[in-house]
């Protein structure tokens, strides 16, 4: 068994910031360094006006590190924060051991979740766009031998090396991945000429998604109870209690301050719920800090340009205790992905959301049009359906799409025509 790498966290607290919340990011950073499989030992802090340009934290902080990294033979000093390229080379001079920034943590463990080939490519291109202007910065150190106004020399020559090969890499990544985002749109653009309704979870990492989407769908999708445990958007279809098929995409874990370079890579993914016509926020009913979860999701939504969209807030793990503090909306669902009467009534629920996108249908359509039967099936929510025997036709009530090509072919058969001008 490999040896796990001994971790310090370093945090700074700002006049702005209360100890409170920089303690609940430090044990999210915990939680973080665990899943990268490392071991954190000690969390040191300072209360600060402002942060160092030079070095995040003051001379004499980065000093006591170094002493106690020496003392304790400490492998890596993880910082709360994302350092500037000057100050990780400061403080890589003065510590005598790794130092990592909580982007860089993150990017690192997307590159060990990361399953399929399109997320591989997103993690490297994320790492390669953090590292770029990382090697830049350290320019001077490499080219000490000097030539013309100290900016040739054997040190330029590899950084410009270094230089280039990151831009052709990422130019390869990011054609590699052009090709399978243009793949995903035309699968969306499939899905939509279909009409076939689309569901997203959102989520904080390890509010319980995966394991929701397993049961709603008898999916065997990764579950672990770690975070960002699963990476890779996963779609499955999911049949509601009238018959009627969706499909439901399990989206990555979201989290405070995630990297803005994992945003624009993850993207193409994230776009599933910008195109979603119903998204299921869950949460974690047992997480004490539920609340700024909620706002750092939400945030997220808006920033995808999905603030428009219908949002059923979730509260999973209802079979543990929930955190002291926990309050539900009337509309909020309160479930367990291990009870299936849950599973049920959030089928109902998800029905009945998607019911209220669609406009009311009255019908009575020819017993010889069992065509045209079956689509009202297939792609509306039928509330009833009777024969009637003077009529000889089948009446016929039901919600359809607002957009669906089969209103047109229906428009011979209305016995209450729908007034859409009300409903859009």
């Amino acid at each position: 068994m490999v040896e796990k790498e001994k971790a310090i966290l370093v945090g700074c607290i700002l006049p702005h910031q209360s100890e409170e919340k920089v303690e609940s990011s430090l044990r999210e950073l915990s939680l973080l360094t665990e899943t990268a499989q490392a071991n954190p030992i000690l969390t040191l802090t300072q209360k600060r006006d402002r942060i160092d340009s030079s070095s995040y934290i003051g001379k004499g902080k980065v000093n006591e590190i170094k002493n106690v990294v020496e003392e304790l033979e400490i492998d890596v000093v993880i910082f709360n924060d994302e350092l500037t390229p000057s100050q990780l080379r400061n403080l890589e001079r003065t510590i005598p051991c790794k130092v990592v920034d909580r982007t860089q943590l993150i990017l690192d463990i997307f590159a060990l979740r990361a399953r399929s080939r399109e997320g591989q490519l997103q993690v490297e291109l994320a790492q390669l766009k953090y590292l770029l202007p990382r090697i830049v910065g350290r320019g001077k150190d490499l080219s000490r031998l000097g030539g013309g106004i100290g900016t040739r020399g054997p040190g330029e020559t590899k950084l410009e090396v270094e230089r280039r090969h990151i831009r052709r890499r990422m130019t390869e990544l990011e054609t590699a991945l052009n090709k399978i985002v243009s793949h995903r749109e035309r699968f969306r653009e499939r899905r939509k000429k279909n009409n076939v309704w689309q569901i997203a979870l959102v989520g904080y990492t390890n509010a319980g998604k995966s394991t929701l989407l397993n049961h709603l769908t008898e999916a065997e999708t990764y579950v672990e109870n770690q975070l960002f445990a699963t990476l890779d958007t996963t779609t499955k279809q999911l049949r509601l209690p009238s018959g009627i098929d969706v499909l439901i995409t399990d989206t990555v874990g979201f989290i405070q301050d995630l990297p803005t370079t994992l945003i624009a890579a993850f993207r193409s993914t994230l776009e599933e719920v910008k195109e979603a016509d119903l998204i299921l926020h869950i949460i974690d009913s047992q997480d004490e800090e539920y609340e700024e979860h909620i706002q750092v999701v939400e945030g997220l939504i808006t920033q995808l340009g999905a603030g428009h969209i219908p949002v059923v807030k979730v509260f999973n793990k209802s079979d543990l205790p929930p955190a002291s503090s926990l309050l539900r909306g009337q509309k909020d669902e309160y479930v367990s992905s291990f009870k299936s009467g849950d599973m049920k009534h959030l089928k109902q629920r998800i029905e009945q959301e998607l019911r209220e996108l669609m406009l009311p249908y009255h019908l009575l359509i020819p017993s010889d049009k069992g065509d045209l039967i079956a689509k009202c099936r297939q792609y509306g929510f039928v509330a009833s359906e009777k024969w009637d025997e003077e009529k000889q036709g089948y009446r016929i009530e039901l919600h359809l799409p607002k957009t669906h090509a089969l209103h047109e072919t229906m428009a011979g058969y209305y016995i209450q025509t729908p007034v859409k001008e009300e409903n859009t």
